[in-house]
């Protein structure tokens, strides 16, 4: 089939290349000059494990192309998708959706034959009856039909996320419409993936639906830590002892820093957002939000409990400061917040991360990047592990600090308290 995606962001681009992969003809559109042409390269803007080779590869192929031109894009494709960001609105809780817009005013220009035309984007309810009245302003409906079919690409697992999902949501009730989608994800039916087809309105919402419950799970398991903390119980026993009930499941019961990246806050606060314009009221996932706005000043806390209230002039540093492991994404990562306040109380600050130096600490002063551990390890007070990084969990602490009382906060639980007291290492968990 012949694809378009708009929109060469996270979801766009991971999406459009694994579908060439699946030996369909997939054109990626940005407005953005520079990427498009980097892309024509195989200089990937995302960090994400696997995507630079198969955007070669099919590149290569001539199954992949990149354009900048969204009206000859359109033209010759069968299916449109829309990925572009749908970021909160400053000040507000609302999804900004002027992006989603803009490109369905530009697709409505340009359709001249039957468009089938997705809404990849999560977006709030009645997005798609929006999108849909846009569009038919300049087309006449018998000439296109909008859909939603919501993504579930983790960060970091993305490309196995697209070959191996759970499920496959399809908004629509347009019988020729679902046909054709059904036909197009056929390789990953056949795979296993459950295929649902739903109203669009109902697909809209299942992302956030999803993303909300998962968001519930992180904050829920992050405040039975704090309570494990106050009891001398072990997070880790709490999490095993209810994640293996068939009904809740261990997937998002790990205890750390508070949930960040592109999806779970900005989607609940959409959610929250859309409740209150029908006057309903989602107590839960409210109390779940102020929560998680809350964690960081949690373990800000535990930091300066850690140092004796003695921050000014310690060197702290933070192995890594992504949101979480295997992605670039920053984010809502719990660092925005801890580091520029151990900064602003006068701590000396190194961190290092395998995705690079990040341009949110740049203007900070006694903030540095250090390009490898053992230089952002040398000579620190206490250690934070923020991310679960693989290159983290097999430390020779001892050996790369070179200094006897350093601390370890392990906001991972990566290591053994017991092992870390048996090498005479000051050691912190989270609900341990």
């Amino acid at each position: 089939m012949k694809l378009c995606m708009i929109g060469t962001g996270y979801v766009g681009l991971v999406s459009g290349v694994c579908f060439a992969d699946l030996g369909n003809d997939v054109t990626c559109v940005d407005k953005d000059i520079s990427k498009i042409n980097n892309l024509k390269k195989s200089i990937i803007p995302i960090y994400e494990p696997g995507l630079d080779e198969l955007v070669k590869k099919n590149y290569k192929a001539g199954r992949l192309k990149f354009s900048t031109n969204i009206g000859e894009s359109v033209k010759k494709s069968d299916i449109i998708f829309i990925c572009v960001g749908t970021p909160t609105k400053r000040n507000s809780y609302e999804a900004d959706l002027s992006q989603v817009f803009t490109v369905a005013k530009e697709i409505s220009k340009n359709i001249k034959s039957f468009k089938i035309i997705i809404n990849k984007s999560t977006v709030p309810v009645l997005t798609g009856d929006k999108v849909e009245k846009i569009i038919a302003k300049k087309v006449k409906k018998k000439l296109f039909s909008v859909v939603s079919n919501p993504e579930f690409l983790r960060e970091g697992e993305a490309i196995r996320d697209f070959i191996y999902p759970d499920r496959v949501v399809i908004g629509t009730s347009n019988k020729s419409s679902n046909k054709k989608l059904k036909n197009l994800y056929s390789p990953l039916i056949s795979k296993g993936a459950k295929y649902i087809n739903t109203s669009r309105r109902a697909a809209e919402l299942i992302k956030y639906a999803s993303n909300a419950f998962l968001a519930t799970k992180v904050t829920f398991i992050n405040e039975i830590a704090n309570l494990c903390e106050k009891l001398d119980i072990n997070i880790e026993d709490v999490s095993i002892g209810i994640g293996t009930d068939k009904r809740i499941g261990g997937r998002f019961l790990r205890a750390g820093p508070a949930y960040g990246g592109s999806c779970f806050p900005k989607d609940t606060r959409a959610l929250i957002d859309t409740a209150k314009k029908t006057k309903t009221s989602l107590s839960v996932i409210n109390t779940v939000i102020n929560s998680n706005e809350k964690r960081s000043e949690i373990l800000l806390k535990r930091i300066n409990k850690i140092l004796n209230n003695k921050i000014k002039n310690k060197k702290i540093t933070f192995l890594g400061v992504t949101f979480k492991a295997n992605t670039d994404d920053m984010r809502e990562s719990a660092c925005l917040k801890m580091i520029p306040y151990l900064n602003n109380k006068g701590a000396k600050i190194k961190y290092y991360d395998p995705t690079g130096q990040k341009n949110e600490f740049r203007k900070l002063k006694n903030v540095q990047y250090k390009n490898n551990i053992k230089h952002a390890c040398e000579k620190s007070d206490l250690i934070i592990i923020h991310t679960e990084w693989n290159e983290f969990k097999f430390l020779d602490l001892k050996k790369i600090v070179k200094k006897k009382n350093f601390i370890l906060y392990d906001m991972r639980n990566i290591y053994s308290p017991d092992k870390m007291k048996k090498q005479n290492i000051k050691y912190f968990g989270i609900g341990r």
